[in-house]
Parts: structure tokens; sequence; C-alpha cells
């Protein structure tokens, strides 16, 4: 199956080189899941891609809550991820000027020389998209932006005028590869790619096959509703590496995504 009949106008408008290798990532393997890879440690972390990594097409990493990270260790690991196919998403939320921005994916984690996307908020204005972007063009890479356009999280902030603010902006602008959307409501996804249009690319977090409330203030979405209702990417965490056979699961939640991606 070739990625333009599957993706249709998202992959006609797409105005970003990395938004197509995402699509033809996901249609090589039938899967829209991107893993939420919060693993303290390098070792559990590799566990966790080899046992999944068939399933996946991107991997969402918080490279400052490992542990026991060290330059090398965490090179090796991305590596591998780049060896099997997989985008490296670093879910930092950059909020800062674009300046500041630009120095921060430099810093200490040098995000700038791994990551293929990262996320940040467009509350400091457009700028913070042209600074991630430098530090891309700086390292010879390239690289696409994730605006927070609505969150999952019970009590966030993101009101919808503000989240029209941002679609609005973001949809012009060349640097960014989509959206942040709120997976646990199809009606909020669907509002949100109305907004958008079809030139960006909207991922969700708040995925879980068992939905509902959970811990701390997250609240849960079915991925094929999800995906249904506008979603090209589905991010799970807990649903795969919370459970004894993380391989297992996310063979599910490529099923479930890719079902809705082709009826879609």
């Amino acid at each position: 199956m070739e990625p333009a009949s599957v993706w249709k106008e998202r992959w006609e408008s797409a105005t970003l080189p990395m938004a197509r290798q995402y699509m033809e990532l996901a249609t090589q393997k039938q899967s829209l899941v991107c893993l939420a890879a919060d693993r303290p440690t390098m070792k559990q972390l590799n566990d966790l891609l080899d046992a999944v990594h068939p399933y996946i097409v991107a991997l969402k990493t918080h490279v400052d809550m490992v542990d026991d990270w060290t330059p090398e260790a965490w090179g090796a690991f991305c590596k591998k991820a780049n060896d099997l196919d997989l985008l490296i998403f670093e879910d930092r939320k950059f909020a800062d000027i674009g300046k500041i921005s630009e120095k921060q994916m430099l810093g200490l984690y040098n995000i700038a020389s791994w990551s293929d996307l990262v996320t940040a908020h467009l509350i400091s204005g457009p700028d913070i998209v042209d600074g991630i972007q430098s530090a891309w063009e700086g390292k010879g890479r390239s690289g696409g932006v994730l605006l927070l356009a609505q969150m999952s999280s019970r009590g966030n902030l993101l009101i919808p005028t503000y989240t029209a603010t941002v679609a609005e902006h973001g949809s012009k602008h060349p640097g960014v590869f989509g959206f942040i959307g709120n997976g646990s409501q199809p009606s909020g996804i669907s509002e949100l790619r109305k907004l958008v249009g079809n030139s960006k690319l909207i991922w969700t977090p708040g995925i879980n096959l068992a939905t509902g409330d959970g811990a701390k203030g997250q609240r849960y979405g079915d991925p094929y509703e999800a995906v249904l209702s506008g979603s090209d990417c589905i991010i799970v965490g807990s649903g795969i590496h919370g459970k004894d056979d993380p391989a297992m699961e996310a063979a599910k939640y490529a099923q479930a995504s890719w079902k809705g991606i082709t009826e879609r």
C-alpha cells in the first residue's frame, strides 16, 4: 500500500519533509503508534524498545527523566531506534523565547543532535519555532515542532480560544510538523482538525484501550475512535509499558490505529 493512498489529503498537503517521512514509516509498519517510553533507566528503555519496535513508529522520550543517563548510553539508544526505523520525539514542551529555546536544544542533552521531533507551547509567540529550527539547522539536521493545541489532563488551561490561536499561527508556519491534540475526547480532535486543515498532522496522547480516568488527572480515549476523528498518531504509554506483555499490547494498538486510518 502506498502512503499517498492511505493518507490522501494529508500526504498531498504536507508542508514539512518530516511529515511525509512519518507517513511513509507508518504505512510500512501499518501502525500509527508512538510509544511514550517513560522508563527511568537505560536498561528498561532498551528492553522496552527491543520488545515493541515492530509495532510502533516513534518513541516519545523525556531525556531528563532517565536516572542513569550518559551521552554514550543515550547515543547508543538513539542509534538503535534509528536503525529500527523509528522517529525520536523528545517531549520537552519548550515554552521560552526563540533564542533561549535554541540554546536549550543545544544544551546539556544536545537535543538537536538526536531528536526528530519536539513539543513546544506557543505561549511566547511563533519565534519559538524559529529558534528550535535554527538549532537543528546548526547541526545539519532537519526536524519538526509539535505545538500543544490541546491537553488531555483535567483542569488544563488550553481553552478553546487559545487552541484556535495556536492552530491559526501554527498552520501557517513551515517549521511546524503538527499539533498535540486531546486523545481522550474525539469531538475535540474533530474540532482541532477543522481548525488545522490538512497540511499539518495531529498527534494525540491520552490514549488507552481502557478508556476513562487514570492517575493524577489523566484521562484516556479509545485509539480507533481517536484516529477516526482525525488523529494521525496515537501516543500510548502505560497501556503498553505498564502491561506484562508490552509487545502483545503494542500490536493491539497498532491494529486499532491502522483500522482507523484505513476506514477514515
